[in-house]
């Protein structure tokens, strides 16, 4: 049997044990190392096994992961965000639809600080999804915004998904989050004038909220909300003035949500031993799939099947368009089944030699991918996002109806990737000033 056929088959194999619902580390993993020792012997497959995840736990850049999910979790125990919503509101309130354009804007402050959708999503559906639902809001509306909006967190920056990324690329992690600033703040945008015009045309989407408030009061909604916006603002500006590099950056915002905590006086032993089991656990099951496919990555190389997917396509005619479309495709496909991360890492040892080969900006495909995680966490039947909002609501919303409230913003967000594929300047303008 040729090596090649040894790799389609144990690609298969994997998917087929993830469709099983085996942990994804566990499933590539262990495809892996059978088709290793096929490949080669049991001997080289030992050695690779315990190799691989050695060096790969013992990389100094990837120490971002942690810090920055560490940022994120300090800041959610100890209240950080708990008055944004609430300051959105005071501000944006007066626009049609206007608590649901609040949650685009608050969602997309907190995933700044947070760098994850699910922490997004889980955080407001239980603020401001009732909120809106008091106030008759359309349901689907109503839940719709908090899952679309949640995936926010992967594009605007510090981005888990753009570490791992540049992680595995070899590019500068630094220009992949001076890279998704424009296009998330096109999404946010996107995402607001499609609310306020479909509730000028149908406004019993959301009845108007009659809302009222002081000088006084919008200045201590804003107090309580300063602390984030700082947080963030201290660490992109770090990172984009090169007064610290990106994995130093996740120490520096970890450290500032705990200083910052702590002159708010929300910090206690009981945040700080909830945030570090928070960011233990998440950072666990993060390197355990990233080990998972670093191992696949091996297995693809010995194969053969990145190379011979390569040459497939420039049968084909290898153009940056065509592997844009392919790669579209296969990651539409994917997020109905697979979360986020594991779809990254699963399909990095496929998908960039074909990127190489086509002589893509690996900045700019790194966006256009994350963009494509992004939509996957809306898409039926997994839609993580959604069971998210599911999860938080109960039985007050059924699942077909936050699916329907989706659709809107994933149609919205298709338009956005279509922009960023043939306008490239809005991506690549900012990492551009960085050189």
């Amino acid at each position: 049997m040729e090596n090649v056929t040894i790799g389609f088959i144990g690609l298969g194999a994997g998917i087929l044990l993830l469709l099983l619902r085996v942990q994804i580390g566990v499933a590539l993993g262990l495809v892996s190392f059978i088709g290793i020792a096929v490949l080669l012997n049991m001997r080289a497959a030992w050695g690779i096994i315990t190799a691989i995840p050695f060096n790969f736990v013992g990389d100094w850049n990837l120490t971002a992961i942690p810090m920055f999910l560490l940022m994120g979790f300090i800041a959610s125990e100890a209240g950080l965000s708990s008055g944004l919503f609430r300051t959105m509101r005071m501000l944006l309130s007066w626009l049609p639809g206007g608590l649901a354009v609040a949650s685009v804007g608050a969602s997309a402050v907190l995933a700044a600080a947070s760098g994850s959708s699910v922490a997004t999503s889980s955080a407001f559906a239980r603020i401001a999804t009732p909120e809106m639902l008091r106030y008759r809001y359309d349901p689907g509306l109503a839940t719709g915004v908090i899952a679309a909006a949640g995936t926010l967190g992967s594009l605007i920056p510090p981005s888990i998904l753009m570490v791992l990324y540049g992680y595995l690329a070899e590019v500068s992690v630094a220009k992949l989050f001076a890279a998704g600033v424009m296009p998330g703040i096109l999404t946010a945008l996107v995402f607001t004038t499609m609310i306020v015009l479909r509730v000028i045309r149908k406004p019993s989407l959301a009845p108007k909220v009659e809302t009222s408030f002081t000088r006084a009061e919008l200045l201590d909604a804003i107090k309580e909300t300063w602390a984030l916006p700082v947080i963030i603002l201290g660490v992109l500006a770090g990172i984009f003035l090169a007064v610290f590099t990106p994995t130093e950056a996740g120490a520096v915002g970890a450290a500032l949500a705990i200083v910052v905590a702590a002159l708010k006086r929300s910090l206690t032993w009981a945040v700080l031993a909830r945030g570090f089991r928070q960011t233990l656990v998440s950072t666990a099951s993060i390197f355990m799939v990233v080990i998972g496919t670093s191992l696949l990555g091996r297995f693809m190389a010995l194969s053969g099947v990145p190379g011979f997917v390569a040459d497939a396509f420039i049968a084909w005619g290898s153009s940056p368009l065509m592997v844009i479309l392919a790669v579209s495709l296969l990651y539409l496909l994917l997020g109905c089944f697979l979360d986020s991360i594991g779809i990254l890492l699963l399909t990095m040892p496929i998908i960039l030699p074909m990127a190489h080969e086509a002589g893509l900006d690996l900045i700019w495909f790194g966006i256009i991918l994350v963009k494509l995680l992004e939509v996957g966490l809306l898409t039926p039947p997994v839609g993580l996002n959604v069971y998210i909002i599911k999860g938080a609501l109960g039985d007050r919303v059924s699942l077909t109806t936050i699916f329907r409230g989706v659709g809107w913003f994933v149609a919205v967000d298709l338009l956005v990737l279509l922009a960023l594929v043939f306008l490239p300047g809005i991506t690549l303008w900012l990492p551009g000033m960085m050189e």
